[in-house]
């Protein structure tokens, strides 16, 4: 099975936010590099958000019987 090239890396995605926010967390960049961290964090926030909400309407879809929610309790949920 081939992946489709326009969706999101979540796993990529965010093992580059972690080592962005390590970065800026070291509070040795400049300002302008600080800056410019944070901008391509938001971008891989909203890429990891996207590949969420893509896999999260997947789900919903394999658990639809004959069109309606299949709801199913969590089996860690308390009662």
């Amino acid at each position: 099975m081939t992946r489709k090239s326009k969706a999101p890396d979540f796993e990529k995605s965010l093992a580059e936010l972690q080592a962005l926010v390590e970065r800026l967390e070291s509070g040795e960049l400049s300002l302008e590099d600080s800056l410019g961290a944070f901008e391509q964090g938001v971008a891989l926030t909203r890429d990891c958000q996207q590949a969420l909400s893509q896999a999260e309407q997947k789900v919903q879809l394999l658990l639809e019987r004959n069109g309606e929610p299949l709801v199913q309790p969590f089996e860690g949920e308390a009662q």
